[in-house]
């Protein structure tokens, strides 16, 4: 079974879903944040692949896949990095990342190598759901990986049934309108789509992203979902951190405990 499948299976508390860009601070930081993030207590973890214009990311992500460029950040870079990573993580890993570095490095290629190092998901913000029907479903579901979709408030009943038929793994629900990045509170308008949504009864579980940033919108996401996605604020901490596993302990303590358990998991 995929190990998202798994997670969402036997989790009964909130999923928290941490994600980094791969090469950055450092080129060579992937494997040690990816352990220390597991040791930390992280759920699920979402790797970033760097690109020169994602566009579904605020200034932060965008500023960490500049920096990750100009480190040197590749495919193949990543993916040799990735190599022998089962060895010593257990957690789920999936891959956030634009097409045209994908289709550079070969779909089928890119297929091969993300079962080889145990990726078990992909984030494609801008992967039509028709071309991944026609041209994708088949070799992802060869290679076990789990296709993640996105959805937003604009996302219509139809297209979000449609979104939750094609998924697998989770869905993504973006919490407004906007591109990615670290914000303060959750208003009344994004409440109720997310009620919206929970009120559809979904198949696929689903995680809440975009400006959730500490504890609070963390758990108050979690009450209307399976968990939730930290992006630009974990991207920040790398930023300024002095002693980053430390500081990456912290930082999923302060979200984690005492008080991951109060939220129900819808």
């Amino acid at each position: 079974m995929n190990r998202i499948d798994q997670l969402f299976q036997q989790r009964t508390e909130p999923v928290l879903n941490i994600y980094f860009t791969a090469g950055f601070p450092k080129l060579d930081d992937t494997r040690t944040i990816l352990k220390s993030l597991q040791d930390s207590g992280a759920d699920l973890i979402e790797i970033g692949i760097p690109y020169s214009d994602p566009v579904a990311d605020g200034p932060t992500i965008q500023e960490s896949n500049t920096v990750a460029l100009k480190n040197g950040m590749t495919l193949k870079v990543l993916m040799n990095q990735l190599k022998g990573m089962r060895d010593e993580i257990n957690v789920p890993v999936v891959l956030m990342g634009y097409l045209n570095p994908i289709v550079q490095y070969g779909i089928e290629r890119f297929c091969k190598d993300c079962q080889e190092v145990g990726v078990d998901g992909l984030i494609l913000p801008d992967l039509p759901m028709y071309e991944y029907q026609t041209s994708y479903k088949q070799l992802f579901e060869q290679h076990g990986l789990n296709n993640i979709f996105l959805i937003s408030p604009q996302t219509s009943e139809a297209r979000i049934r449609e979104v939750d038929a094609n998924s697998k793994g989770f869905i993504y629900m973006v919490s407004s309108a906007s591109i990615t990045g670290a914000k303060k509170g959750i208003s009344e308008e994004q409440i109720g789509y997310f009620e919206r949504v929970q009120n559809m009864q979904l198949k696929t579980p689903r995680l809440i992203g975009f400006g959730i940033s500490d504890r609070e919108s963390f758990l108050q996401a979690s009450r209307y979902a399976q968990g939730a996605i930290i992006g630009s604020a974990f991207i920040n901490l790398l930023k300024g951190a002095d002693k980053p596993e430390q500081d990456i302990k912290d930082f999923i303590s302060s979200i984690k405990r005492p008080a991951a358990a109060s939220a129900a998991v819808k």
